[in-house]
């Protein structure tokens, strides 16, 4: 495990992940000081020994080395991958670890140990396609990388990732990159754990630096702080470079200072308005002017940041108590814990500025936002557990620690934010101004124009002050003596410049670096040790990015940019170097035009009605959304009113038109929620229905509804003013509906395309009607209903006496009544009593017009009783299969009911049956009884 030898990572290989546009970039060794020469030549060796390099004669990707001192006092290999390979690699998704969350595995920890591992990236292997992307570029040819290099943007990540699965369920132990810990209470715990780290180490083949390991002590120094068993403290290392810095000469190096300051203000406890000089010289279009002032709060900061500072470890047995205030200008918090002697202890601080919005709230809606910002601070730390939350607004205690709820008259902001709070576990408590020092006092550490900070994972301070350093230098202008220095130092540029004066140049061709300043050696003179050609400055290549950098300050076009250039400087590859980057700016690519638009793809016209539909949601109109489907065929529309647009919903709607036209094969939707829905997909693959949805944001790929639903809202809106929403809606549909359409077949209305037919309107009533729209009756179907049911023709004419059914009981019966109207050729309508009945002629009886007993009293009146009795009883029997002859031969037939007069004779009726004549009963008194 302490071997010489490098280790090799047993558990996987790195990978590294193309972008799709990617291209190969090849980059040229750059030149390499004699003196260095031996010292890289060796470390090549080494690596080549160690099965790290591997020489190669071709390779299409290539990147320029950079050689790195070490503290010991050896060199590493890197390369410089930020030109090429970087920029054409995929991210890979993996996070560091927030310093905090090591913090807080370190809890309760008195003994501590730092393992660091030996070259530790060079010890992952890289698979093989990766390979062949690293490929470096030294005075002595090519070389592919075997392992995973420095300088590659996805290493951190790819390294973090087998780090964090090295450590995973070890319990007192973080990692970050190639620093773990280890910690325990005790000697015995330290030391188990510290063994378990070991036999893991040893699993996955890593190998570790004895000299740089520390074990067994009771503080050390990780990521830029001091820990200890009290928890964790600046390291004074980095303090005193705080300490050493000069008064700022600019606004640059004011905001350096004040980076550092913000590394370390969760340890800062009272600056009140300290920053507010220093943050008013970083304000826009500020005058720099380095008053008293800026001279006292630089000092008093110095002074804060040097006294003792601790934080103590997170510890989740703990209660936990979040002070929250606010300022005029700023809002701070504090997390604490009260540990078991009643002691109460920082863990962590934080602040931040309001913004110009956010100053203008009233005090209330400052002190809640405080609490708000709290609670989301230390989110990781509180959730899931009780904690109590302290503010000095006593009005917020009835807004948000009442159990009755949140009071209905408080304002919406405040509901809202009272909306968030229910998702954490507190109970709230009010402690007066003069007894709230921390977080008021950090609240007032925000000056005037503070930026909010951000969250970020600092491996130490020196990082920090190395990146501000080469900022402040990126941001210095280039110079003319800077030039100068760079040409002086370009093997290429100071042998033209001897050419030049001595007025002799060789043979050269058109490969060589040498051409383009041959071909246009006409133009070429020099100005002291720099290079000119015509009136523009030669850039040596060393600083060729930094005026590019220059160039584009302003971030112009390729055009503008090398106009600007060209009125300035040279050197070969300028203009491809401008193209390059005026391409690969990000701020320029968000802000660009749209693009050429490509070649129109239209959808396939379809041939037969509601073969595709297109569909879209219209609204919300008054309230009220809409779904739309338009035939792409006929330009048929339907259109669903809706209260709601969920998937359920929609799925209704979409099944209640698919049962009246039938199921489409192609459905063309937008990406809205309810169509992208896995209910919404089931739906049309259960009925068969392709269903494709435009690319987001392009709403062009379903123009037909994106169309139609414009026309609509421009329709409703132009008759919502004549009419209800209802029927105006109605009123459009039929207007469009019945209108020839200039982009449908034919130039048809699409009803005419998609019923066949056109629809009857008001227009309709204009022109003159056919005679026989009726058509032809069906015969055939009369003749057999006829047939069937042994119909035979009834006639009834107005004043007919009828009877007529009576459905008003729950038996039906038959009432009298007189027809007053012909509705039709077998409807009527008759009076009964008071009301008017509309009947068919199969619901009537004829009914002779005079009562029954005074027919009766006519007929007795005319034909005497016996002697009537006595005809019929004289009559002779009819013989079987014979009919007699009725006493009035030209009685007609009483399916046409007649009316009767007092002065006609009434009809009697006779019956068909055979009659026998009756068998009289002869009373003998001399009988006692009778047989038949």
């Amino acid at each position: 495990m302490y071997s010489m030898r490098l280790g090799c990572c047993t558990k996987t290989k790195a990978s590294l992940k193309l972008k799709p546009d990617a291209t190969p970039v090849f980059r040229k060794a750059r030149p390499v000081p004699y003196a260095a020469q031996p010292r890289i030549s060796q470390e090549i060796d080494r690596l080549v020994a160690g099965k790290v390099l591997t020489p190669v004669e071709h390779s299409d990707w290539a990147a320029p080395v950079v050689v790195v001192q070490k503290k010991n006092g050896s060199i590493r290999l890197c390369a410089d991958f930020s030109t090429g390979l970087n920029d054409a690699l995929e991210q890979h998704q993996h996070p560091l670890p927030a310093p905090d969350d090591i913090f807080a595995k370190l809890n309760g920890g008195r003994y501590f140990s730092q393992l660091d591992l030996a070259e530790a990236y060079l010890q992952i292997e890289m698979d093989e396609e990766s390979r062949q992307l690293l490929t470096i570029n030294t005075h002595r040819g090519l070389y592919r990388l075997n392992r995973l290099p420095f300088g590659v943007k996805a290493a951190p990540a790819i390294f973090q990732q087998q780090m964090d699965t090295l450590t995973a369920g070890l319990e007192g132990t973080a990692a970050y990159l190639d620093d773990i810990i280890v910690t325990g209470k005790s000697i015995e715990e330290h030391n188990s754990r510290l063994e378990a780290v070991f036999r893991r180490i040893q699993d996955f083949g890593f190998r570790l630096r004895l000299e740089k390991c520390s074990l067994l002590h009771t503080e050390i120094r990780y990521l830029g702080f001091i820990i200890d068993a009290e928890g964790r403290r600046p390291d004074p290392t980095k303090i005193e470079a705080i300490q050493r810095m000069p008064i700022p000469k600019d606004v640059s190096q004011v905001r350096a200072f004040l980076g550092l300051v913000n590394f370390y203000g969760q340890f800062v406890r009272e600056l009140h308005n300290l920053r507010a000089p220093l943050d008013a010289l970083t304000k826009k279009d500020a005058a720099f002017t380095w008053s008293p002032e800026c001279q006292s709060c630089f000092d008093r900061i110095k002074k804060t940041l040097k006294s003792d500072l601790l934080l103590a470890h997170y510890d989740p047995t703990l209660p936990s108590i979040v002070a929250a205030d606010a300022s005029n200008y700023g809002i701070g918090a504090v997390l604490s814990q009260r540990f078991p002697d009643g002691r109460e202890k920082a863990v962590y601080h934080a602040s931040r500025a309001l913004t110009p919005a956010q100053k203008k709230y009233s005090q209330i809606e400052k002190e809640a936002l405080a609490i708000l910002f709290a609670v989301q601070k230390f989110h990781r730390f509180i959730h899931g557990r009780h904690f109590t939350l302290r503010t000095d607004h006593k009005p917020l205690i009835a807004i948000f620690g009442t159990r009755k709820g949140v009071p209905v008259y408080t304002a919406n902001r405040l509901q809202r934010w009272a909306t968030m709070l229910l998702n954490y576990n507190f109970s709230i408590q009010y402690v007066k101004t003069s007894e709230f020092g921390q977080a008021d006092a950090l609240s007032r550490l925000i000056g005037l124009h503070s930026p909010e900070p951000e969250d970020r994972v600092i491996a130490s301070v020196d990082a920090d002050l190395c990146a501000e350093v080469m900022g402040s230098c990126r941001e210095l202008p280039v110079s003319f003596g800077s030039v100068q220095a760079a040409t002086t130092a370009d093997h290429t540029l100071t042998q033209v410049i001897g050419y030049i004066r001595s007025g002799k140049w060789p043979k050269v061709n058109r490969e060589s670096s040498f051409w383009p300043y041959y071909n246009r050696r006409e133009s070429l003179s020099t100005i002291g040790s720099c290079l000119l050609t015509s009136n523009r400055l030669v850039i040596p290549k060393s600083l060729q990015r930094r005026v590019l950098q220059v160039l584009h300050k302003a971030h112009p076009g390729q055009t503008r940019m090398k106009m600007l250039a060209r009125s300035y400087v040279y050197w070969p590859s300028m203009e491809e170097d401008i193209e390059k980057l005026v391409r690969n700016c990000t701020t320029c690519a968000q802000q660009a035009k749209n693009p050429v638009k490509t070649e129109l793809q239209s959808w396939p016209k379809p041939l037969t009605p509601w073969t595709r539909v297109h569909a879209d949601f219209a609204g919300p109109l008054d309230g009220n959304f809409y779904l739309v489907i338009v035939d792409a065929f006929s330009k048929w529309p339907e259109i669903i009113q809706m209260n709601s647009i969920t998937t359920s919903a929609t799925i209704k709607a979409f099944s209640k038109v698919f049962a009246q036209f039938g199921n489409p094969q192609t459905l063309i939707t937008d990406n809205g929620t309810q169509f992208t829905s896995a209910a919404f997909v089931d739906f049309c693959r259960r009925r068969g229905i392709k269903h494709v949805r435009s690319p987001p944001f392009h709403p062009q790929s379903n123009g037909q509804a994106e169309r139609f639903v414009d026309t609509f809202k421009r329709g409703l809106a132009k008759l919502k003013g004549e009419e209800p929403t209802t029927e105006a809606l109605q009123a459009f549909l039929m207007a469009y509906r019945s209108t020839p359409c200039p982009s449908g077949p034919n130039h048809l209305s699409p009803a005419e395309n998609f019923l066949g037919r056109r629809i009857r309107t008001e227009l309709d009533l204009i022109m003159p009607s056919s005679e026989d729209s009726t058509g032809r009756r069906d015969t055939k179907m009369e003749d057999q209903f006829n047939k069937h049911h042994g119909a035979k023709p009834r006639h009834f004419d107005v004043d007919d006496a009828v009877f007529a059914k009576d459905y008003r009981q729950a038996k039906t019966t038959w009432t009298p009544g007189i027809i007053v109207r012909r509705l039709g050729n077998v409807m009527f309508q008759v009076r009964c009593g008071n009301s008017l009945w509309t009947r068919h002629a199969n619901q009537l009886r004829p009914r002779d017009s005079q009562p029954v007993v005074n027919q009766l009293l006519d007929v007795f009146g005319t034909i005497p009783f016996y002697k009537e009795a006595d005809a019929i009883r004289d009559q002779p029997t009819p013989v079987n299969g014979t009919t007699s002859t009725p006493l009035n031969p030209t009685t007609p037939d009483h399916g046409d009911a007649q009316r009767s007069t007092p002065s006609s004779t009434p009809r009697l009726r006779r019956s068909l049956r055979t009659r026998h004549s009756p068998r009289r009963l002869m009373v003998d008194p001399k009988k006692k009884s009778y047989s038949s």
